[in-house]
């Protein structure tokens, strides 16, 4: 594919050392923020970056930190996270932050240091096949072996982060590249015969999804995160509206239809909602707008949406069919497609259908007991969506936590919920709101993590004080490995193996070792109040709420049980 650019004066030829061809080729591509940390390979890459003014560079504790970081700078803000890392442990310390970005699909480029062309394959002092390495968990990895070549690698890396599918791209400068020199000519086009992507759909198929939703009289829509790459989320709405069609929305595509939306059914899944379990149950026509139908949501295959015509629209050809046989296929930009349905579907009446939805919906609603002598976790979320009033970002760990923020954050905006949805990865919250705090730094950012996951990452804290970002991290601290331990509950006879979190440090002590605020909280009537001092406060702040030790994450779909076999859904 071959992409032409216009650009000034980066035309001229100018002598540059390859370490100061990458800064002026991030500038060409906008970048403003590198999250990263230093290291032998890349300190020409640094030392370009001294007197940089133009991008802002954020020193992490930990390269995973700065990885994530990038992550939900990217998240948040629709542009493609950087990071920056020096070789060997440098880079490897990227890979947990890149295969998370890679199964969420988020575009990042990571840019790491490599020892000498020439002591590469010699096990050299720091040497990692950094290329090799993350191959499966990139879109493409980049070794440049000649500095020539760096300034038209860059401008393809992000070319191929940020378009089709997006997701990370590697990029690997050899010492010997940073320090040669080369005139910089930012490349006004370049040709990637092998990269493609299908925009449009095919027309054929689009008529076949036209006659689908006319004949429907139980259709269900089935949202991710394809919306949100895709920008479609009024293209969405619109449609919902026109076709009358109740919409569920995964984990990765959740605030990409608005949670308070009278045909908002919430996420599907193992944790989903009753309601939108029972209607992907009993639909007649599925249509999948931007998902993978992953086996969290489906459940056993054989038992998924057994009477539904399933049409699936996509823009990775290798997603259609992987899972879930597909009635109508269609691979495409789906904001496009959608755009092109608008244009041909009609307004339609589905009273009996949504009657029976919305029965389900009261009679079944997300519930859990309350009390007044503990605190539920589910209580501590509904408290921050009432105090943000549902207008804050919201990034998580993984975990119990990470369910009951999904379930009980109602929200309204297509980039404002962050997790690790693919991957599952523990750790990734926190970095995470420091990235979308960086981007946003007027706006609330709340991390609702586990007493476990925050522990992965807690080094950051230091990075939230030293940059002043105000980032509040809620923490339910029930002392286990909570989603471990549901399981260890329900499947296992309560056999607890080393689920326990003994030895815990004293959350409100360490955040004030790094200059952070901190406040326990142990009774309910103080869970608002706690909220409202984060909220008011110009420091990062931990909130540390012990909440009730062996609460469930409900409802449950068993592992290889069918949608509409819920544990915790019906009673």
């Amino acid at each position: 594919m071959t992409e032409v650019r216009k650009v000034g004066d980066s035309m001229k030829a100018k002598t540059l050392t390859g370490a100061e061809i990458l800064i002026r080729a991030l500038k060409e591509e906008g970048v403003e923020v590198i999250f990263g940390y230093p290291g032998g390979q890349v300190l020409h890459i640094y030392d370009a970056l001294y007197n940089e003014k133009q991008i802002k560079h954020v020193l992490t504790r930990h390269e995973q930190g700065a990885a994530h970081a990038a992550d939900g700078y990217a998240r948040a803000t629709d542009k493609p996270g950087v990071v920056l890392a020096t070789s060997g442990p440098g880079a490897t310390n990227l890979v947990t932050g890149i295969a998370t970005a890679y199964m969420d699909s988020v575009p990042m480029v990571a840019i790491t240091g490599q020892v000498a062309c020439n002591m590469i394959g010699k096990d050299s002092f720091q040497e990692a096949d950094i290329t090799g390495i993350t191959q499966p968990i990139t879109k493409y990895s980049y070794l440049v072996k000649d500095v020539r070549d760096l300034a038209r690698v860059i401008h393809e890396a992000f070319h191929i982060a940020s378009t089709g599918r997006p997701g990370p791209v590697l990029v690997d400068i050899p010492k010997d590249v940073a320090v040669s020199s080369t005139e910089f000519v930012y490349p006004p086009e370049f040709d990637l015969p092998g990269y493609k992507y299908i925009y449009n759909g095919v027309t054929a198929k689009l008529t076949q999804v036209v006659e689908a939703i006319k004949k429907a009289e139980k259709p269900l829509i089935y949202a991710g995160g394809g919306i949100k790459a895709s920008r479609a989320h009024a293209e969405l709405l619109e449609f919902a509206e026109r076709i009358n069609a109740p919409v569920t929305t995964t984990m990765m595509g959740k605030g990409a239809f608005p949670d308070d939306h009278p045909l908002a059914l919430g996420m599907p899944g193992m944790h989903g909602t009753s309601y939108a379990n029972y209607s992907l149950s009993e639909c007649d026509l599925l249509i999948g707008l931007g998902v993978r139908f992953d086996d969290r949501v489906t459940g056993r295959i054989d038992a998924f949406a057994p009477n539904a015509k399933v049409v699936h629209i996509d823009i990775d050809p290798a997603e259609v069919g992987k899972n879930v046989q597909i009635d109508i296929p269609l691979v495409g930009d789906v904001r496009k497609i959608l755009t092109s349905l608008l244009k041909q579907v009609t307004a339609k009446q589905h009273k009996p259908w949504l009657d029976t939805v919305y029965q389900w919906r009261r009679e079944y609603p997300l519930k859990y007991c309350t009390t007044t002598d503990v605190i539920k976790p589910q209580f501590v979320i509904e408290e921050i969506y009432k105090a943000t009033n549902g207008e804050a970002f919201v990034t998580t760990e993984t975990g119990q936590h990470q369910m009951w923020a999904a379930q009980y954050y109602k929200c309204k905006y297509p980039r404002q919920f962050m997790s690790s949805g693919g991957l599952g990865t523990m750790g990734y919250g926190f970095p995470a709101a420091l990235g979308v705090q960086m981007a946003y730094p007027e706006s609330i950012v709340f991390d609702i993590a586990g007493d476990g996951s925050i522990q992965m990452n807690s080094q950051e804290l230091a990075t939230a004080v030293h940059y002043q970002l105000p980032v509040n991290i809620a923490i339910l601290n029930n002392n286990f490995l909570g989603m471990v331990r549901q399981w260890q509950d329900l499947f296992l006879d309560k056999r607890y193996s080393h689920t326990r979190l003994e030895g815990n440090p004293d959350f409100v002590k360490l955040a004030q070792a790094y200059g952070a605020e901190g406040l326990r909280v142990e009774r309910p009537e103080d869970v608002r109040s706690a909220i409202e001092q984060a909220i008011k406060s110009p420091k990062p702040f931990v909130l540390d709420f012990v909440v009730e030790e062996e609460e469930n994450v409900f409802p449950m779909v068993p592992p290889g049980g069918s949608l509409n076999k819920m544990l915790g859904g019906s009673d």
